[in-house]
């Protein structure tokens, strides 16, 4: 009986845990096949054309990891394809400023659906460059993984 209970305890955990933390990757390349399954033979599905877009991780198979983008496009990369995560999508206008507060002087108004390269993120703040700018972002309305 105690083995069951261990057994059964050991699933919820496993299974808890894969739920409890979202993983995002980030496109390595400016040109990133996606296909309709885990394999080379797959038919290709569609092309993304944009270095460091991030992409939420939601299954994997051998060395292909099944994604999904903020538009619900979904499909299978291969994983030399990917890297860590390092960007995010605005999902709102948002204000750049000086230093991590919004006390801090404004730099620029950054607009929906902006790519913004993160630098490094502190509590609810990140540090991004967006190839014009560097700044301080809230962490307030963005999709993708801000660390």
């Amino acid at each position: 009986m105690q083995k069951i209970f261990y057994t059964l305890s050991f699933i919820v955990l496993l299974i808890s845990s894969s739920f409890a933390e979202e993983i995002f990757l980030s496109l390595k390349k400016n040109k990133v096949n996606v296909r309709y399954g885990p394999s080379f033979d797959s038919d290709l599905k569609y092309v993304y054309k944009k270095i460091n877009l991030p992409v939420k991780q939601i299954d994997k198979k051998e060395n292909f990891r099944r994604i999904i983008d903020l538009k619900n496009n979904s499909g299978w990369i291969h994983i030399s394809q990917l890297k860590k995560n390092n960007s995010f999508i605005s999902t709102n206008d948002k204000i750049l400023f000086k230093k991590p507060t919004s006390f801090a002087k404004p730099i620029a108004q950054i607009k929906k659906g902006r790519l913004l390269i993160i630098k490094k993120c502190e509590k609810n703040w990140c540090k991004i460059n967006t190839g014009e700018f560097l700044g301080w972002i809230d962490k307030k309305n963005i999709w993708g993984n801000a660390e």
